[in-house]
């Protein structure tokens, strides 16, 4: 990474006090409160992890990871001096921020208590953070079980200095829905941008697993037994091929509902998917609204009906008449391009099909502090997976779009 490089990362998270929610929460709710405990054990394996810590939310409970170890075995514990010391060490700039384990109990199907939990992470962000706003930008959750309550919680986190507001990647109703309106309106009026993380949204308090735990039990039982044929070939499907389909079903039921076209000030990052998928999403997108060589407009396709007289068959149809019925003045890949930003981390075919997507359409994060990031080893990703991208197009990915949209300065990080 050059010194000249302004990096802003679009995914990382604060590790939120353990009790934030059980102290905080209305009394009422606080024994259906998010919480964690820490628990320690042996190591597993000679000098592994020892410290544990264990979920406890419904859908999510007994999810359990091992503590985040960051230089010198530190946790950061949602500091944000010790954040900003460790975004130094990765070359990161600005840093957008999300919620930790609090993301799996801040979107279900009990409004009181997801509404409940955004209001109480929201005070705790603008009590702790307000100070760092120049270099963190934490996102608002903002549940959608209630519209009038979400647009109250919009307004009210605005006002705090939020910047993003962070909606659930599975809705409780499709995104195309006209019933969300008041929720695109008070985002493009009160000049915030929307945010959606992944495995965020479709819990339902009732069910003892959630489909995220239930995807994490099975990636558990694989590691613990031999590959087999049916084994790497469900990883590849679930990695390669089912991990792209709830963003691309975000963007076309966004696109398709007319939502940037309606709110073109408005602009839509979709966080921790990577973004190989997109560029086939956004080819496949406009082919269905076009009619391509060879594909005769008169072409009849249907039911035919012997009971009925040949100039009225309702179950025939021109089959690519239906390519010139898109209903907005631009094509979905210029929506995408003009509104849409997709965050990835560790990801060369999405930085070489950048001129598919458009530039401004993908956008970095380290995923800091999660296992699964590239923070500690960012500096080296990013020569390496930058290298030959002309200083432009590079400074956009890296920083200048979600900078930009953020009001980041490019400032050098402080050392």
């Amino acid at each position: 990474m050059t010194a000249k490089d302004f990096v802003v990362s679009g995914d990382g998270h604060l590790l939120e006090p353990t009790d934030l929610f059980v102290t905080r929460l209305p009394k009422h709710l606080r024994d259906r409160a998010v919480w964690e405990e820490d628990f320690e054990i042996e190591p597993f394996v000679e000098g592994g992890a020892s410290v544990f810590r264990r979920l406890h939310t419904p859908g999510f409970e007994g999810w359990t990871v091992s503590r985040y170890r960051q230089t010198g075995g530190r946790t950061p514990e949602g500091d944000p001096e010790m954040i900003l010391e460790d975004m130094d060490l990765d070359g990161v700039d600005a840093q957008v921020l999300h919620p930790n384990l609090s993301l799996f109990g801040l979107y279900s199907d009990n409004h009181e208590l997801s509404i409940a939990h955004a209001r109480v992470y929201n005070d705790y962000i603008a009590e702790r953070f307000t100070p760092y706003f120049s270099r963190l930008a934490p996102t608002a959750p903002i549940p959608l079980s209630d519209i009038p309550d979400a647009v109250a919680e919009i307004e009210r986190v605005a006002a705090l200095g939020s910047r993003g507001i962070l909606l659930p990647a599975t809705p409780p109703k499709p995104y195309y829905s006209r019933d969300f309106d008041p929720v695109w309106a008070a985002a493009q009026a009160t000049g915030v941008h929307v945010f959606m993380h992944t495995q965020t949204g479709g819990v339902k308090v009732d069910d003892t697993e959630a489909p995220t735990l239930r995807f994490m039990m099975e990636a558990a039982a694989q590691v613990n037994q031999p590959v087999t044929g049916k084994s790497a070939s469900r990883r590849m499907m679930n990695q390669a091929v089912y991990a792209g389909f709830p963003p691309a079903q975000v963007i076309c039921e966004l696109i398709g509902g007319g939502v940037p076209e309606r709110y073109p000030d408005l602009h839509f990052a979709l966080i921790e998917f990577n973004a190989h998928w997109l560029a086939s999403l956004v080819g496949g997108m406009d082919k269905c609204w076009t009619t391509g060589i060879g594909q005769d407009p008169d072409w009849w396709i249907g039911f035919w009906d012997d009971t009925r007289p040949n100039n009225d068959q309702p179950h025939m149809a021109q089959l690519f008449k239906l390519n010139e019925k898109w209903p907005f003045p631009l094509m979905p890949s210029e929506y995408v391009k003009r509104q849409f930003h997709v965050q990835f981390q560790d990801d060369p075919v999405a930085i070489a099909c950048r001129h598919i997507t458009g530039v401004s359409s993908i956008v970095w994060g380290n995923d800091y502090p999660h296992a699964e990031g590239t923070f500690r080893g960012s500096q080296e990703l990013i020569a390496k997976q930058f290298a030959g991208v002309p200083a432009d197009e590079r400074a956009a990915i890296l920083g200048g779009t979600l900078g930009g949209l953020l009001g980041f300065s490019p400032v050098t990080a402080t050392t």
